[in-house]
């Protein structure tokens, strides 16, 4: 399994939970978006299955030995006390479906109706929780408020404030960072050995603690992205033309990866900005910064126009240009 860098104190919390026999029953891992909540939440639930089933495992973290029948159960998707719940592919064309429908969730009775097979434990992975529906939502709960013995529910979710109430007062929430440098230039060189180290720093640098994020940026030419969004904070856009350049060139289907690049890259370019400038000034670039992240994390939930967001993104940091001296 791949290796998890970082999180120390996550990590820490649940090998304390696991030597002391406390574990909660339901873990609700929260963080951004690519620092490695979903990988947290299937090394810990392979490393309580594997301490639970024997032999001990003197590794170090939340790692388990290859070796371990447990890890080869897990690694081929055949753990019979292990769930996973997540959209699931509806065409043959590989989209996902746009929730965890309610029959999913109701579909864990086939878990917890036998007896646990390998160890007393059992485990279920949600990948996300944000993805489920309503009703499979308040399927969810009734499992939380009267949860099987000797389970556990990993939770991972990137926006935990819109969840219901109910369902995050019964979870121990663990708020995961995003990665320093050091545990960010580790992940990434475990995760792209043919990358030489110059790739390795430029996508370390716009990953901003995110390995997921870095490595769905590789390829995309982010440097000349971040040289367009300079170019309009330093020299403005008084004709609109780089703006509809901009704009143009991130409205076809086929750039859909660069244009998901340009909403997360946006808001921080303008937050890079705001670092810099004091009085009136720092208070624009604060107002435009969230203007652009309101934007740019509604945009595909909300389906909005391509060319219109980038448009509106792009007049935002031709805003943040010098002014004009009119005197």
């Amino acid at each position: 399994m791949t290796p998890l860098y970082g999180h120390t104190e996550a990590v820490a919390a649940f090998r304390e939970g696991l030597a002391t026999s406390r574990l909660h029953h339901a873990w609700l891992i929260t963080g951004p978006e690519g620092i490695g909540k979903a990988l947290f939440a299937e090394k810990a639930a392979l490393r309580l299955l594997a301490e639970k089933a024997g032999p001990p495992i003197e590794m170090p973290n939340l790692d388990v030995p290859a070796s371990h029948r447990i890890a080869k159960l897990v690694e081929a998707g055949s753990h019979p006390d292990l769930m996973r719940l997540e959209r699931l592919p509806k065409d043959n064309a590989g989209e996902l479906a746009r929730s965890i429908t309610v029959d999913q969730v109701r579909g864990l009775q086939r878990l917890f109706a036998t007896t646990a097979s390998l160890s007393p434990w059992r485990a279920v992975i949600i990948d996300s929780i944000d993805d489920l529906e309503r009703p499979a939502a308040n399927a969810l709960l009734k499992n939380l408020e009267e949860p099987p013995a000797n389970s556990i529910f990993f939770l991972i979710s990137h926006a935990p404030e819109r969840l219901l109430p109910t369902i995050r007062s019964r979870c121990r929430q663990v708020r995961l960072s995003s990665l320093d440098p050091d545990a960010m230039t580790s992940a990434l060189r475990a995760a792209l050995p043919d990358a030489d180290e110059a790739e390795i720093a430029t996508l370390a640098e716009v990953g901003e603690g995110s390995p997921g994020r870095a490595i769905a940026f590789r390829g995309l030419d982010i440097d000349a992205m971040d040289a367009a969004m300079a170019a309009l904070v330093r020299e403005g856009d008084p004709i609109n033309a780089k703006r509809v350049a901009l704009a143009s060139s991130l409205s076809l289907k086929s750039a859909q990866p660069r244009y998901e690049a340009f909403l997360a890259r946006a808001p921080s370019f303008i937050a890079r900005i705001a670092k810099e400038r004091r009085g009136a000034a720092l208070a624009e670039a604060l107002g435009l910064w969230e203007r652009a992240a309101n934007l740019a994390g509604s945009a595909q939930r909300l389906s909005l126009d391509p060319q219109s967001v980038a448009f509106e993104l792009a007049g935002m940091l031709a805003t943040l240009a010098p002014k004009p001296d009119n005197g």
